[in-house]
């Protein structure tokens, strides 16, 4: 997605206007989506990124142009004092925080069960689950002065299962989804938290020939794979008191009835 939609900031979202939010991994792919569209409704934002700091400030520009205030914190979330420092950081920036999205994450490696070593297992779960968990738990401090949300970003491999060699990262998916639940209980009534399960997206991470694009789609019911504007609607949704304020501990699946659970 090279911008977003108009549509988005034309529809404006009840009761997200003001909201100061950190997503983390939003240099590309569904993150940079998600800091634009919850800018283009008004929403301060904090973008994270690891590497891509000119991607990163790119975003950020793109939001402050919809006049938004718009920060950029670099970070290695892989590293739990990374993920607190970080979170203070936007905090401060941003005067408070309304919401969290947590993004970040990724493949890490692909490796069959039986290969498997220390070496993996701290890699792809530190990038999936350990941020996740760090950056949650070091904004709980922040999200409870006022109230506010924790919206996760899980996959239809943490049900279905993955690929060829993806089974860490499918179990670190699992991970995400049943902190989801367990934190929801936790926070409960103050933050909500739920999160969203996409199924095949285009962008860097399904980054395979077109056949096997075409391939994936012709088992979904929709008949194609989704595209990042068919995961906004599911987080602004999520992000809005009044659209979802008795919705917590949810996985909404978003896979185009790839996987009906």
């Amino acid at each position: 997605m090279d911008d977003l939609r108009p549509e988005w900031a034309a529809l404006q979202i009840p009761g997200l206007k003001g909201k100061r939010i950190l997503v983390t991994g939003a240099s590309s792919g569904i993150g940079r989506g998600l800091a634009l569209a919850f800018a283009a409704q008004g929403c301060d934002v904090v973008v994270h990124c690891n590497r891509q700091i000119a991607a990163a400030r790119e975003v950020a520009g793109s939001a402050m142009a919809m006049g938004v205030r718009a920060f950029v914190v670099q970070a290695d979330l892989t590293k739990s004092a990374e993920c607190r420092r970080m979170v203070e950081e936007a905090g401060r920036s941003l005067g408070g925080l309304d919401g969290l999205v947590n993004n970040v994450g990724g493949l890490g490696v692909r490796i069959a069960a039986e290969d498997v070593d220390d070496a993996a297992y701290e890699r792809v779960m530190d990038m999936n689950a350990r941020s996740t968990l760090s950056v949650s738990a070091a904004s709980i401090g922040w999200l409870r002065q006022q109230g506010g949300f924790i919206i996760n970003v899980s996959s239809i491999a943490a049900r279905r299962g993955g690929g060829p060699g993806t089974l860490l990262y499918t179990a670190s998916k699992g991970f995400v989804s049943s902190l989801t639940r367990g934190l929801a209980k936790e926070l409960g009534p103050r933050i909500r938290v739920n999160a969203i399960s996409p199924g095949v997206v285009d962008t860097p991470f399904h980054d395979v020939a077109i056949e096997t694009l075409s391939a994936f789609a012709a088992d979904i019911p929709m008949r194609r794979i989704a595209q990042i504007d068919d995961v906004i609607g599911t987080a602004l949704y999520l992000g809005s008191d009044l659209l979802s304020g008795y919705v917590t501990g949810q996985i909404i699946e978003v896979n185009g009835g790839a996987l009906m659970p």
